[in-house]
């Protein structure tokens, strides 16, 4: 999970250099370095989700061996990590940018200007990752095909084939 963040980020990273350039070059500076702040915020977040879930895979399992219900429980609790995460960077990132611009005396059209910036980063960032993430999971998933089906030699409907599809 780590290798797919590092390799998918050193993408986006040029994407996002290159258009915080163009957004430099066709607005402002400011909007431009907002853009930047925004992605890097919404990469810093998706990287503690990644890390959060990785780590809660292999707890939630272990739980759901003794009960549902307490898989459940940390599930849900890996999952709320994630979400305040998501929210409370955003929001620092925001705040960030308003008290900035308040105290540069810039409330008009740039203030405006760089809080669409920064929206626009974390958005499209998360976007990439959205994309990736599910090319990421359909290779696993594929994987885990292969070895069950290949490797192992479990047939397609066998209950210990990991890719099994639910027979009704």
């Amino acid at each position: 999970a780590q290798a797919f963040l590092r390799a998918e980020y050193r993408v986006l990273v040029i994407f996002a250099a290159a258009v915080a350039i163009i957004i430099a070059l066709t607005l402002s500076i400011w909007t431009a370095i907002a853009y930047i702040v925004g992605a890097f915020t919404s990469a810093l977040t998706g990287f503690i989700g990644m890390s959060i879930a990785t780590r809660a895979n292999t707890r939630t399992a272990a739980a759901a061996m003794k009960s549902l219900d307490a898989g459940l429980r940390v599930a849900f609790g890996a999952g709320s990590v994630m979400g305040m995460s998501v929210v409370s960077v955003g929001l620092l990132g925001l705040s960030l940018f308003v008290v900035l611009l308040a105290q540069g005396g810039s409330i008009g059209q740039s203030a405006i200007d760089a809080l669409t910036g920064y929206s626009f980063g974390a958005s499209s960032i998360a976007l990439f990752a959205r994309v990736g993430g599910g090319i990421y999971t359909k290779a696993a998933d594929v994987g885990a095909d292969l070895v069950g089906k290949v490797e192992a030699g479990i047939p397609e409907d066998d209950p210990r084939n990991p890719d099994r599809k639910s027979v009704v």
